[in-house]
Parts: structure tokens; sequence; C-alpha cells
């Protein structure tokens, strides 16, 4: 299948490593180049409209502003048949203590977005929604009609989106694949896991052995699970990518797709602690601290949807294999992707 005017919108590895596939299979060349061009010439612009503003503060106004001002500008220089949207504030603790923050950036914003599509009749969408939409599973593997009640305002304003898809296709026709992320990690030999302000296990584990940290916390061990500790289904961004790939081909066919992504097997902090002592060969110590407000005890996937309807066949998501795919990229990326201190 042909994609030239496939558009991606989101920062990130999975939106990072979905452009790479993208071209790497001949469905589009100027995804990333595109949005990267774009948001190179609206950070010019707006450095010139506010001279006067400290870095810190026009990253802030700029980042508010980037997803209305960079879709503004790519639907107008191209057509496109598709966007896949990853971007989002991503953790679920501190949505609890800022909720606003996550409905405007989260909700509002891909509101934004997809009003934006539809002026251009761009009839594809394809987003990155997450387990939390589930909030604590009344059972395991989760699949995808299980009742929705989520536990934080990240899992709701993830929620509030795909309720907005199911109006706009109803009203405007408009054909959305809704893929439910459970915990994306693991690295490619170009892409890995680095976030400015990291909050997810795999990458604060090796942090440990890297000398960046001195411990891992582990949040909560009173769970009702087998050590006490939070357990949590883990997709390799290589098979994650693949699935968005699958459910954009799978949209010629499927009106609505709304489908989960896992391993379908759960593993607890302690055991993912445990394996990164193995993996890298050193000692990691814990540090036990009390449970994170919106933290559900047991998150597993079932992924037999996808796989029956799209083929998905996840090839790299052993745990074990994950950790070792982002331990072997951050020992060559010690700072990410930041220049060394």
């Amino acid at each position: 299948m042909s994609e030239p005017g496939s558009g991606v919108i989101g920062p990130g590895e999975p939106g990072e490593r979905v452009p790479d596939r993208v071209i790497a299979e001949e469905m589009g060349e100027e995804i990333t180049d595109s949005l990267r061009r774009v948001r190179h010439a609206e950070e010019t612009r707006y450095r010139a409209e506010h001279p006067g503003e400290g870095l810190r503060e026009r990253k802030r106004r700029l980042t508010r502003h980037l997803i209305a001002d960079v879709a503004t500008a790519m639907f107008a220089s191209r057509g496109f048949d598709a966007v896949m949207h990853f971007a989002a504030l991503i953790e679920a603790g501190e949505s609890v203590k800022v909720p606003e923050q996550y409905f405007d950036n989260n909700s509002l914003r891909t509101l934004t977005l997809l009003r934006m599509m539809l002026k251009h009749k761009v009839s594809r969408f394809v987003f990155s929604s997450t387990a939390a939409v589930y909030g604590e599973p009344q059972s395991v593997p989760i699949i995808e009609d299980h009742p929705l009640f989520p536990t934080n305002a990240y899992g709701v304003s993830k929620l509030m989106v795909e309720q907005m898809l199911a109006w706009l296709n109803s009203a405007h026709g408009l054909r959305y694949a809704s893929l439910r992320y459970f915990n994306a990690a693991g690295a490619t030999a170009a892409r890995g896991e680095a976030h400015r302000s990291e909050s997810h296990l795999i990458p604060l584990l090796l942090q440990v052995p890297l000398g960046q940290r001195e411990a891992i916390a582990i949040f909560g061990t009173d769970y009702p699970t087998r050590d006490g500790t939070c357990i949590r289904d883990y997709i390799h961004v290589d098979d994650l990518a693949a699935a968005h790939l699958l459910a954009l081909q799978g949209l010629e066919i499927h009106a609505t797709l709304i489908c989960n992504l896992g391993s379908g097997e759960g593993f607890s902090v302690r055991q993912i602690v445990d394996l990164a002592r193995k993996v890298t060969g050193r000692d990691i110590p814990v540090r036990e601290c009390p449970r994170r407000a919106g933290d559900p005890a047991v998150l597993i996937a079932s992924s037999e949807k996808i796989r029956r309807v799209l083929g998905w066949n996840p090839q790299c998501s052993d745990v074990e294999s994950i950790i070792a795919s982002a331990w072997r990229w951050h020992k060559s990326h010690p700072y990410g992707y930041r220049v060394a201190p």
C-alpha cells in the first residue's frame, strides 16, 4: 500500500519509531521530515516574536500552541490521507494532582487536531490510547469490552478522546483506530526511551547501573499481588510500531478499530528489578515508597483481537529481551539524546 500522505503528530519513542517503519516499508518518505521542518519554522517564528522570553517560558508557551500551529501548517502545505497521533502527557500520578493540564493537553488539543482533519477531509486517524482507560480490572487478561472506569485523569483524558472519535465516526464518517497501549518499552539500535523527566520503570532502573541514580523507588509494596508490587504488561516499541501500520491499513476495510496492545503476560515491579539485575550484571538497590494515587494493582492485556483481526504477531516482546535492548541503547546513550554534561 502506498501512503505518501500519512502524517505523524507527537514526540516520544513510539512517535519516532513508527515513522522509521513507515519509511522502511516505503509507505511515505516525508512524514518525519515534514513535521521536523514545520516545527523548526514554528520555533524560529516564535523566537522572533518573543525575543526577550526565557528558554523555559518559551518552551512552555511553544508547547501550548504547537499542535494547533503545526497541524495548521502541515495541513495547509499538502494533502494527507491519514494521521497517527502520539502526543500526550502520560504520567498517571501527576494527572491526579493537575488533572486540568491533562484534559487541556490530551483531550482539548486532540479535538483541535480532529477538527482540522475534518476541515481538510482527512478520513483516517490512528490514536495512541492507553490501558489506563480500564482502571482497576474486574478480570485479567483485559479484553476490549471490559468496563471503562479509569482511576486517574490521564486515563479519563484518553477515554474522552475515544468518546469523541465514536461521535465523529457516527456524524462524519471519520475512520479511526484506538490502540490501547499497556507498557511500551525497549529500544532499537537507533531509538531508545529518554524523557526529559523520566517516569517509566525500565529506563529509571537502568539509570542505577549507569551511576545516575542511587536506587530505584518502588511505589507501593502492599498491593493484592504475588509480591505486593504492581503488575504490568510490557510491549516492545518495535511491535507497537508494527501494530500502528497494520491499524492504518486496516482502516481501509474497518470503519473503527479498538484494540489492546500488550504481550498478555504480567510482571511485577520486583520481577522487573530482578531481571534488570540479571541483564546488567549489576546490583540495583531499591527504596520502598508509599503507593502513588491512581495506580491500578494489575494491568495485563488480551491482544487476541488485534492478532485475529489484523494479523499482528509481536516478535520482540519477551520482557528480558525488552530490558536487554534498552540496556544496550542506554549504555551507548547514557544521557539519552542530550549532550553529556
